[in-house]
């Protein structure tokens, strides 16, 4: 149980995390002229590159392992997709006829963004961070498994597998039961997400 609440407080932390700035620079990219659009997007795609353990590394040695740093080094890893993600729907938003429209009849950028682009926006955001969810439950629980998440005496799932290793022929069950809850929570997940895509996209939810 305290495992489990480690897992959903990262994973909810790197969500958020990744969410603010990665919406933050998808609609930046969105908007930017043409040579800072390449700029940013050449930025993302480091981002995205950057394998998330070598950035937690990197994040641990300025701070420590905690919780904060596991948070931090999820978030940031995960916000270049949410901003690449953004930056793709913004971009088609803009192309739309309404928001011409909108402009013409003296609209401003700000009033755009807020009435015209976050509405047609989030529901596919807000699918990509439920799966995104899933993936910083994992990210989490290999932190720890390696040290570089939790420290003790908080009961990580990863850092119980590790710890488990020692004695898994002897007691399976320290190594089994951390394994069925986390992959029990990543399943969960991905079907919350599933059903999150289904009400964003009510003809899907019926071809079914």
């Amino acid at each position: 149980m305290v495992g489990a609440r480690i897992a959903l407080t990262v994973g909810i932390g790197s969500v958020l995390l990744g969410g603010l700035l990665g919406v933050a620079a998808g609609l930046l990219a969105g908007f930017a002229t043409r040579w800072l659009d390449d700029a940013l997007s050449a930025a993302l795609d480091i981002v995205i590159a950057f394998p998330t353990l070598l950035l937690a590394m990197l994040v641990v040695a300025a701070r420590e392992a905690s919780l904060g740093s596991a948070v931090i080094a999820i978030g940031l890893a995960m916000s270049g997709v949410v901003a690449r993600l953004t930056r793709v729907l913004v971009k088609r938003v803009l192309a739309e006829d309404y928001i011409t429209a909108a402009r013409t009849s003296g609209t401003s950028w700000p009033q755009v963004v807020v009435e015209q682009v976050l509405p047609n926006i989030w529901p596919t955001l807000l699918v990509n961070l439920a799966l995104q969810l899933g993936l910083a439950v994992l990210a989490e629980a290999a932190l720890s498994y390696l040290g570089l998440g939790t420290p003790p005496p908080n009961a990580s799932w990863g850092r119980l597998l590790q710890e488990a290793q020692a004695t898994v022929l002897i007691s399976p069950t320290g190594a089994i039961a951390p394994d069925v809850l986390l992959v029990v929570l990543v399943v969960g997940v991905n079907l919350i997400a599933d059903g999150l895509r289904d009400l964003a996209d009510p003809m899907r939810g019926r071809s079914r």
